[in-house]
Formats: structure tokens, C-alpha cells, sequence
């Protein structure tokens, strides 16, 4: 979602600035603009293009200076047009920048317009703006904190003025914000990687902190509890992040490139376990897997079905209560806490807004013992929960999640075996077993990527069609959900999902020949009920596309066909049954046309509510 960044230094800054923002192109955006302090005056270009069209501008236009900041945008208030684009003046005076979503923009909107102040855009961030002007008396900092004091909801924000050449200021509340420490300049990002090759000195910023960026300087000062700020020191830390998001090298886009790095992604998350022990997550994870007696898991989008999918192995292998919750309605409910409960996060950037704040609305609720699944380490997840599991799944730049959900799985897999082995239900033949599976999954995974040329084919039928049906039972019904959601997200083809056994409660009204059926068929405990339900849709005329164990006794025939899966998987075939359906989805996408790594209306890491 959308970026920032900004920087105060002796040299030119632009090209730090506009590499900034290529490096977080891949999170999705709408709009990009970047603004500097130029000879003593305010200076900007903003585009509804790429970040490349913007560069050309700003090097047309003959944009450059010490200071100055930079954004992507992806819209929530105001078109995605140009005078709703980033960044914002007030007064030619100040310049800012802004990610999140301020909740009472219209309150303060109507107060600023009574003092007189003109609105150019339809956006919240443009009311910061002016607020920040008004309450400017010759010292931007002062003025910062006193506008973040009137502002509700989520933001990270950075601003600088035109009477205080080489000085930003930035703040946070709800949506991240880092400091990068260079020598005689420094930095602002919501994403170190924006920062990569400029400084590996990073200092995260927590909730509620304004930082002051100075030549060779800076301040941090912290809002206390009643409402003043006071200053604070913030340790830094080396981070050394990928100097670019991937090479694509001979794949067409990001995403096939990240479906086929999945065996690699897969072996690098479960490099150095050598057995299982709840120490893989952390210092003290012992005592807590003794204490709980149940576990929540919060997620969103893809992550949510992992977490639907490990929720089968939690209660069947370790034998633990576990519920699943959708982050963004969890804490808008009325829940029955338990003390004894493990909350769980999962998470590909780990600053999934909604995440965060039902993972922060749980340990209002006096449940204290958290762990996050994550692919990212130093993000506000893993720093927010005592415990974690980072994959290794590397930088994901799809804005649909491919690897990151396969590791997601496995990091999810282990913690059902430590939670198992704890609980006493897991003896050392079985935990044995199950390494030997999980070690290989790459193979096996690699396998199912041999199956590509196959799905190639059933893609150019599907890619002439407007809706489509997914099938799962069991712990493959989560699995039908994310493949649906991939065809979805990127080939705009409208998919649902459903248990096969709920067809004749309502969807089989929906199946005709011009209804593709896509059916998971491991060979497991409810094949022949899937058997069955597959004869339903063939009885009224639809097309079954089926994704079988070699050993399921499924054949193709007219209407029916059939993909073999090269082997069973035991609990673990999800892991393998979700490549195909990424791959169907991808190939699908391809031949219609559509923006495959950037799908329309889509971003990579959402950080609004």
C-alpha cells in the first residue's frame, strides 16, 4: 500500500527519492508525486503513472535538492487523480505526505475551511496539511505534535517547510514509519528496503513518536499518556535489506518467478530444524505452550486461509480448541476472552493494519500469550508479539501471495508438532515422520511445478470465462478458498469456494456448462463423498477440472478433467494441492491480459483499516 519517503542531506536527494518509491512499487499504488525545498521555495511533480514517468518529470522539470520527500499512493479518499496524488501543500508553505486513514477529516475539515484555508483534493491527507500550517509558529516539530494531537485513526506522515530549509519532520500512529541514520543526512521510509544501499541504520519508530530530521541530527519524542510529548531515545538497528525488490530473470512476471522459488523458499524456512522443540519460536515458548489450552488465530486475505488450513492440523494433531478469526471484524465483536489462549498472527509484511490492531484489541482482553507467523522479522508484528516464527520465504513483489503462503503453512505445521509434543501426542516415530516429510516438500513441490505445461492448456479455456467454482472437503476446503481468491485477485474472474458437500444447499443452482468446476481431490478419509458430490455436478451439465492423487481412481472422460498430482501428501498435501491452483490462476490472468503482479485496485501490504 502506499509509501514514503523522505530525506535531509547536503547532496541532491531526488534520485534517492524516486528509487526510493521504485523499491516500493511493488506494495500497489495509484498515483506517485515527490516535493522539495528549491531555492527557497516549494517544488513538486505528482503523476498518475509509474514511478518511471515520474522520473522523467522530475528530471524534465529540473527537480532537485537537499530535502524533500516522496510518496506512492493507493487510493481511499478522492479518486486516483492527480490532484489527489501526494504530496500536499499548504500555503506553498508546507509540503506533506501521508499514509493511513484520519477518521475525523471532516470534522477538522470544516473547522479549516472556517478559518478560511482552500481545498484543492478530496483527501484526508490535504487536512493535515493545513492543520500543520495553521498551527506553524517557526518551528515545524512543535507544530507536528501539536497537529497529531487532533488527528483520529491511523497515519505516518512526513512533512517539511519552506522556512526551514533542511529539516523533516515525521510521525506515526498505527502505520509504520522508520528513521534511517546516514552520515551528515538522514532518512524517512515506511519501508526499510526503500532505504537499501543508502544506510543500514534503521531505527523503528513506535506508536505515537514524531521524529525531528536534521543535517547530522535527530530527535524522537513520544506522546505520553496525557497527551505531552517527551523525548526518547531510540536504539538503532542494522538492517540489511535487498538493494532491489528481485530480478526477474527469465520469468514473465514477479509472481510466476515467486511460485516457482517456492521449493527454495520452502527448504530456507525450515533450514537448521533439526527436531522439534516450542524453542523454535522463541525464548520462553515452553512455558507458554504448557500454559494455554486453546489457541486464536488472526489473519486476513491469504493469511486467513492458512490459518483456516492449520486450524484442521491443530485440533487433529496436537488436539488444542483453535478458532480463526477474520483480523478486520475480530475486534468489532463481542468475543469471550480466555487467559489461557494463544493468539496467533500470521502475516506476510507483518504490518497488516488490521492484524495489528486485533492482535492489540486481544491483549486488551487480558490474553498475553502471542505468536506470529511472519516473513518479515523486524516488522511491528513480530516486534509486537513475544513470540514468532519468521519464514524465509525472501521478498515477495506479486501483490498475490504465492510463496509466502506455502511457508506460511509450514511455519504453521511446525507449531501444531510443538504444540503437539508438548501436549504429550506427539511420540518420536511420528515427529520423525513428519520431518522426513516436511524435508521433502521441495522435491515434492518441484514435482507439482512439472505440471505447469498441463495447466497452460486448461488456463486458455477458463480465461474465456466469467465465473468459476472451487471444491475442497476437509482441510482442503481452505485450500479451494485461497485458489479461488488467486483467480480472483488477478484474472477479475469472478470464483467462489465451497465444502463440496454444501453443493445441493445452494450452489449447484449456479452449475451449468458455462461453469468451470475446479475440484481438490487428495486421495484422504472423504474422497468418495467427493466422489459423489463431483457426480452432482456432472448430472446437471458442468465442467469438472479435477486436481487428483494418482491413486484416487479418477479418470478423465467427457466433462471431466483430470490433472494427476505426482503423490499423496498425507496432512500435508495442502501444501501441494495450492501450486497448481496458483499456477491455473497465473496462466489464466496471462491470457487475458491483465496486470499480473499489480492487479487493478489491489495492494501488496495493507496498512489502512
Amino acid at each position: 500500500m502506499c509509501g514514503i519517503v523522505g530525506a535531509v542531506s547536503n547532496r541532491n536527494i531526488v534520485p534517492i527519492l524516486v528509487e526510493g518509491l521504485k523499491r516500493l512499487e511493488y506494495r500497489g499504488y495509484d498515483s506517485c508525486g515527490v516535493a522539495v525545498h528549491q531555492g527557497g521555495e516549494l517544488r513538486r511533480a505528482r503523476s498518475t503513472a509509474r514511478v518511471a514517468q515520474l522520473d522523467a518529470s522530475v528530471a524534465k522539470d529540473g527537480i532537485e535538492a537537499g530535502t524533500g520527500i516522496a510518496h506512492t499512493r493507493w487510493a481511499t479518499h478522492g479518486a486516483p487523480a492527480e490532484h489527489n496524488a501526494h504530496p500536499h501543500f499548504s500555503a506553498n508553505r508546507i509540503a506533506l505526505v501521508h499514509n493511513g486513514i484520519i477518521e475525523n477529516h471532516d470534522e477538522l475539515r470544516a473547522e479549516l475551511l472556517a478559518k478560511g484555508y482552500n481545498f484543492t483534493s478530496q483527501t484526508d491527507t490535504e487536512v493535515i496539511a493545513h492543520l500543520v500550517n495553521h498551527l506553524y509558529d517557526g518551528d515545524l516539530f512543535d507544530a507536528v505534535q501539536r497537529a497529531t494531537l487532533r488527528l483520529k485513526g491511523a497515519y505516518a506522515i512526513a512533512v517539511f517547510c519552506r522556512d526551514e530549509p533542511q529539516r523533516v519532520v515525521g510521525a506515526r500512529e498505527g502505520s509504520p514509519l522508520i528513521l534511517g541514520l546516514g552520515k551528515e543526512e538522514n532518512f524517512l521510509a515506511s519501508d526499510a528496503m526503500a532505504l537499501a544501499g543508502v544506510t543500514d541504520q534503521i531505527v523503528y519508530l513506535e506508536e505515537g513518536d514524531v521524529v525531528d530530521l536534521q543535517i547530522g541530527k535527530t530527535w524522537v519524542s513520544a506522546r505520553q499518556d496525557d497527551g505531552r510529548y517527551r523525548p526518547v531515545q531510540r536504539e538503532p538497528r542494522t538492517v540489511v535489506a535487498h538493494s532491489g525488490a528481485a530480478e526477474l530473470g527469465p520469468y514473465r512476471h514477479y509472481m510466476q518467478k515467486e511460485i516457482f522459488e517456492q521449493p527454495r523458499a520452502i527448504a530456507d524456512t525450515l533450514e537448521g530444524v533439526l527436531g522439534i522443540t516450542p524453542e523454535l519460536f522463541g525464548d520462553g515458548a515452553y512455558k507458554v505452550f504448557k500454559e494455554v489450552d486453546q489457541v486464536l488465530i488472526l489473519a486476513c486475505g491469504t493469511s486467513y486461509y492458512s490459518g483456516s488450513t492449520a486450524k484442521y492440523w491443530l485440533e487433529a494433531i496436537a488436539g488444542i480448541p483453535t478458532n480463526v478469526e477474520i483480523a478486520s471484524e475480530y475486534r468489532y465483536r463481542t468475543s469471550v476472552p480466555n487467559p489461557r489462549t494463544l493468539v496467533v498472527t500470521i502475516s506476510q509484511s507483518g504490518e497488516t493494519a488490521d492484524t495489528l490492531a486485533a492482535l492489540k484489541h486481544a491483549r486488551s482482553l487480558g490474553m498475553k500469550h502471542t505468536l506470529t507467523i511472519c516473513n518479515v522479522g523486524t516488522s511491528a508484528m513480530v516486534r509486537e508479539c513475544a513470540l514468532a516464527y519468521i519464514t524465509r520465504a525472501g521478498v515477495e513483489v506479486g501483490v498475490a501471495s504465492t510463496k509466502a503462503f506455502s511457508t506460511q503453512l509450514v511455519g504453521l505445521f511446525m507449531l501444531t508438532l510443538a504444540l503437539a509434543q508438548v501436549r504429550g501426542r506427539l511420540d518420536e516415530e511420528r515427529e520423525a515422520e513428519y520431518l522426513k516429510s516436511l524435508r521433502h516438500l521441495p522435491v515434492a513441490v518441484q514435482a507439482v511445478l512439472a505440471l505447469e505445461p498441463q495447466i497452460i492448456a486448461w488456463s486458455e479455456d477458463f480465461a474465456r470465462k466469467e465465473n468459476a467454482l472451487f471444491l475442497g472437503r476437509g482441510l482442503h476446503y481452505p485450500i479451494a478458498l485461497e485458489g479461488a481468491l488467486k483467480l480472483k485477485e488477478i484474472s477479475y474472474i469472478h470464483a467462489e469456494a465451497y465444502p463440496a458437500g454444501e453443493l445441493k444447499h445452494g450452489p449447484l443452482a449456479l452449475v451449468t456448462a458455462e461453469m468451470p468446476v475446479v475440484t481438490i481431490a487428495p486421495n484422504d478419509a472423504l474422497v468418495d463423498k467427493l466422489k459423489s458430490n463431483m457426480q452432482e455436478v456432472r448430472a446437471r451439465g458442468g465442467e469438472l477440472f479435477v486436481f487428483a492423487d494418482a491413486d484416487t481412481r479418477i479418470e478423465s472422460e467427457p466433462g471431466v478433467r483430470v490433472i494427476r498430482m505426482p503423490e499423496h501428501y498425507g496432512v500435508l498435501s495442502p501444501i501441494l494441492h495450492v501450486v497448481p491452483l496458483q499456477l491455473l490462476a497465473y496462466h489464466t490472468a496471462c491470457a487475458r491480459g491483465t496486470d499480473v503482479d499489480k492487479p487493478r485496485n489491489l495492494a501488496k501490504s495493507v496498512t489502512v483499516e
